[in-house]
């Protein structure tokens, strides 16, 4: 599934978002201790700590032409340990989880996920990260 939490959606509409100049950050989760409710998850906060496996650093050469959000790829989280991670979520970092908002969720179409963290940098590729 690659889709939209309904919160952030609303953050786009309403102008809060700004994908190119917002600080952009996605963060690896383990599913097994986080059930994604896009309809109710607002901010990073709302995901369990035991779930953010990492969070990367800030996307760089991002672009957003013709609805098309994207930056570069490969992505890397750098020296990574913990549990298994098998989705990204993306969210606008604004230094405080409990008001960086989330914006989109994937655990599906992201080549090198799922992946077992191992001490190593992991590489998460894209074509795209999401379609508005």
């Amino acid at each position: 599934m690659t889709d939209f939490y309904d919160k952030g959606l609303e953050k786009f509409a309403t102008g809060e978002i700004n994908l190119l100049a917002d600080d952009i950050k996605p963060v690896l989760l383990d599913v097994a201790d986080y059930t994604v409710d896009l309809a109710n998850d607002e901010f990073l906060s709302d995901i369990p700590t035991a779930a953010q496996v990492a969070i990367g650093p800030s996307m760089t050469g991002k672009t957003a032409t013709a609805g098309v959000f994207d930056a570069t790829s490969p992505y890397a989280f750098s020296a990574v340990t913990g549990d298994p991670c098998e989705a990204v979520a993306y969210f606008k970092n604004t230094g405080n989880p409990a008001t960086s908002p989330l914006l989109s969720y994937h655990d599906s179409a992201v080549s090198g996920l799922p992946v077992t963290p191992n001490g190593g940098d992991i590489n998460i590729l894209f074509d795209w990260i999401f379609k508005l």
